[in-house]
């Protein structure tokens, strides 16, 4: 079931980047917060292809499913819960705000993952 494919790690080390410019430097209302869900969900995505032979429509629905819960996490406060509030790593990464349109974005994400894979023939 393991593999390494260099495409989608490739893709998945690119979309890591682009998500870390994103945190350290961008502070707007579009690219961050619904731009940066919807590739979030991508690299999710390629991470999965990448060290899986796990198939497209699975993997879309694992991606969403993690942005979901890491979602469901910021409603029921984990970072407090785990005690981990004040570290800005775990702030990044698990965010701090619960917002229901953030789904959209994580749908947004997966359905641009399963569109491509069609578009390149192999989904």
């Amino acid at each position: 079931m393991l593999r390494l494919h260099r495409g989608y790690a490739l893709a998945a080390v690119t979309l890591f980047a682009i998500e870390v410019v994103i945190a350290l430097y961008v502070r707007d209302r579009f690219v961050r917060p619904h731009l940066g869900d919807t590739l979030a969900v991508l690299l999710v995505y390629c991470g999965l292809r990448a060290a899986t032979r796990i198939a497209v429509v699975p993997a879309a629905a694992a991606a969403f499913a993690v942005a979901a819960l890491v979602e469901l996490g910021q409603l029921i406060g984990i970072l407090d819960l785990l005690g981990w509030r004040d570290s800005p790593l775990a702030r990044t990464l698990l965010g701090t705000g619960f917002d229901w349109k953030d789904f959209l974005a994580y749908a947004a994400g997966a359905g641009v993952a399963v569109l491509a894979e069609r578009m390149l023939g192999r989904g």
